[in-house]
């Protein structure tokens, strides 16, 4: 496997008036092709600040970012645009996600549109979207506010798919689901990942979902990594008394 993504001594800073926040120090992480990379933490520690930093929704105060080698770290524009084809994010409110104002058929081909495919070549894409993620073509011109939210969080996920990525970036992607539909949303992660290929992000509270998809490990406090490794032997062998908090909280 070829290294996908790298990240090396990562920090955010915001500034308030006078006063400073480190809102993310020193993370450094590798995540190869194929590979699945959990980031656990609390709120407040800094998860959602560094996926922000990975998909540039924020600068970055220091540090360096390389995606297949290149360093991405302050690449703006169109260079930045050309490499986040190759990076998608899922969000935690799926239906805030979405237009309200527009059916799912059309947030999922809006960047199918963008690349100049044919209306009919659109539509096709879209069912074939959503029919990769458990939903059948009807689903296309619904509204968000006419589905469940884990259907709605399917669609997002077809909407992620569309520009082909090659890594997907899953902010507490599932935390906002009852446990039975979470189940289905990781079982098509699961199968997104074994099939086809994809890397993963994948930030969570909840280190049992973790251990079950992800192959390394990353835990967060206050915007530091303080143990990183397999997910078996951090959740069997936790080395800091904030891991063991976590790990006493799910199982």
């Amino acid at each position: 496997m070829s290294v996908l993504l790298e990240a090396e001594h990562l920090t955010k800073v915001f500034h308030v008036g006078k006063t400073s926040l480190t809102a993310v120090n020193d993370v450094s992480f590798s995540l190869q092709s194929g590979e699945a990379l959990g980031i656990v933490g609390e709120s407040g520690s800094g998860k959602s600040t560094l996926a922000k930093m990975l998909t540039r929704l924020t600068d970055i105060t220091a540090g360096t970012l390389r995606f297949e080698g290149k360093d991405i770290t302050k690449l703006k524009g169109r260079k930045l645009r050309e490499i986040y084809g190759n990076i998608q994010m899922v969000f935690q409110n799926p239906v805030g996600s979405f237009d309200p104002r527009r059916t799912l058929g059309d947030g999922i081909g809006e960047s199918l549109r963008n690349q100049g495919l044919k209306k009919a070549d659109v539509e096709k894409k879209v069912t074939e979207l959503l029919e990769q993620c458990g939903l059948d073509a009807g689903f296309a011109k619904r509204y968000p506010h006419e589905v469940s939210g884990g259907q709605c969080q399917r669609a997002a996920i077809a909407r992620a798919l569309a520009v082909q990525p090659k890594l997907l970036i899953c902010d507490e992607a599932t935390s906002a689901l009852d446990v039975t539909i979470q189940k289905q949303i990781m079982e098509l992660l699961e199968e997104l990942k074994e099939k086809h290929g994809f890397s993963f992000i994948f930030i969570c509270h909840n280190l049992a979902l973790v251990q079950m998809f992800c192959d390394k490990v990353l835990v967060l406090y206050e915007g530091q990594v303080v143990e990183h490794g397999i997910p078996d032997d951090i959740i069997n062998e936790p080395k800091e008394a904030y891991t063991r908090k976590l790990v006493d909280a799910v199982f």
